[in-house]
C-alpha cells in the first residue's frame, strides 16, 4: 500500500514538473485556429508594396519536414513544441514594428528581434536557403524558394 502510495505521488511530480514549463510557455500564446493554407497579411502595415505570401502549413511540414517550433518560438528565441491546434499567437504581436527607422543602427539580431518584416524574411530565406544546401540545390530554384517574387507575387 506504501509503495503504491509513494509511487502514485512520485508520478504526480513527475508530471507537474514536466508540465509546468510547457503550460506556463505556451499560457503566453492567444488561442487561435489558424487554416491550413492562409495569405500572410497584417493589419499593422498600412500599404503591402509586393504581393501578399500564401502560406501554407502542412506543405511546410510535408515538404520541408519541420516541426512548429522550426518557425514558432518563445521571448527568448527557442522553439515552442507545438502541435497543431495548440495556442499561439502571431508574429507581429512579439516584432511588432513595420517601419525601420531611418538612420537607426541596430545589429541584424536587434533588427530581427524588433521589426516584423526583418523577423519573417530571416526565418523564412534562412530556412529555405539551409534547406536547398543541405538538398543540392544552393540557388534555391526549387523546392524552396529563396527570389522575392516566389514568395510575393505580383499584384
Amino acid at each position: 500500500m506504501k509503495q503504491n502510495l509513494w509511487a502514485i505521488m512520485i508520478l504526480g511530480i513527475l508530471v507537474s514538473v514536466t508540465a509546468g514549463p510547457a503550460v506556463s510557455r505556451h499560457a503566453l500564446y492567444a488561442k487561435s485556429t489558424v487554416a491550413d493554407t492562409f495569405i500572410m497579411e497584417t493589419d499593422a502595415y498600412k500599404k503591402h508594396t509586393k504581393g501578399l505570401v500564401e502560406f501554407g502549413h502542412q506543405q511546410h511540414v510535408d515538404a520541408y519536414q519541420i516541426s512548429c517550433g522550426q518557425c514558432h518560438h518563445d521571448d527568448q528565441g527557442r522553439p515552442l513544441d507545438l502541435k497543431p491546434g495548440d495556442d499561439v499567437q502571431k508574429c507581429i504581436e512579439c516584432h511588432k514594428e513595420t517601419k525601420k527607422v531611418k538612420g537607426e543602427k541596430l545589429s541584424k539580431k536587434e533588427r530581427i528581434n524588433k521589426y516584423h518584416k526583418e523577423a519573417l524574411h530571416a526565418n523564412c530565406i534562412n530556412c529555405h536557403k539551409a534547406f536547398n544546401k543541405k538538398n543540392g540545390d544552393p540557388k534555391g530554384k526549387s523546392p524552396a524558394p529563396v527570389s522575392c517574387s516566389t514568395c510575393h507575387p505580383k499584384k
